[in-house]
């Protein structure tokens, strides 16, 4: 059913109001939508613009996934708006961070917790090192690469470097796959038994290597190679 017209609606009703009397859980996807976009255009109230965005983006973490750029392709939404979105999804994001950090980073599902909030929105390839003490909590996160993944660019020096220079206890490799598929390339695997042998070699606790992807029916948003065994 298509929104009313704003005008139309009993003051009560307007998701402000709604927020101000009932609390921000009594509002739906698309009110929250609204107030981050404050307004519509000619032609279209912001209820109705945001209804749009999710009915064509599908939920709001495909919304969250969409390049400052890409908001902006969006009839209605302009760099303002887009703004006020990305900020919005970003703030998200680190809140969940903050959370994560407090906890082990000793199963992938804590792996795929702490990186997913970005790392399932990147477009391209990212590598990156979790450096960990001897508790499993996070000392850092250094990005090694950018791009496809595969054995140059991914050196194993390149990627031993940062638990080396922090005197890490261990760490655990992570990069995404921008199709949402995490299943392993083999690529991914030719790079994983490269740096398990050389991490043997250098006495490095290799704790695993977790592909990020995005869940789905039937399929998780991760692939972990501790879980598959080959770690």
């Amino acid at each position: 059913m298509p929104n009313p017209r704003l005008k139309e609606m009993p003051e009560s009703e307007m998701p402000r109001e709604r927020l101000a009397s009932r609390g921000v859980t009594a509002l739906s996807d698309v009110e929250l939508l609204a107030l981050l976009l404050n307004q519509g255009f000619k032609g279209m109230n912001v209820l109705d613009l945001a209804g749009s965005l999710l009915r064509k983006h599908g939920s709001l973490g495909a919304l969250a996934r969409l390049s400052f750029k890409e908001l902006q392709q969006h009839p209605g939404i302009k760099e303002g708006k887009a703004s006020h979105l990305a900020a919005a999804f970003a703030i998200g994001s680190r809140i969940a961070r903050e959370r994560i950090l407090r906890q082990k980073l000793d199963t992938p599902d804590a792996v795929f917790d702490l990186l997913s909030p970005e790392m399932s929105h990147l477009v391209a390839e990212s590598l990156r090192v979790i450096l960990l003490d001897t508790r499993y909590h996070l000392l850092r996160i250094e990005e090694i690469s950018k791009g496809s993944v595969n054995e140059s660019i991914a050196h194993p020096r390149e990627i031993f470097r940062p638990a080396i220079h922090h005197a890490a206890f261990g760490m655990i490799l992570a990069h995404n796959h921008p199709s949402g598929d995490p299943s392993p390339s083999e690529a991914d695997l030719r790079l994983t038994r490269r740096l398990r042998e050389a991490a043997q070699l250098l006495s490095i606790n290799l704790l695993d290597h977790v592909i990020i992807g995005t869940a789905a029916t039937g399929r998780a948003g991760y692939y972990s190679f501790k879980e598959a065994g080959l770690l």
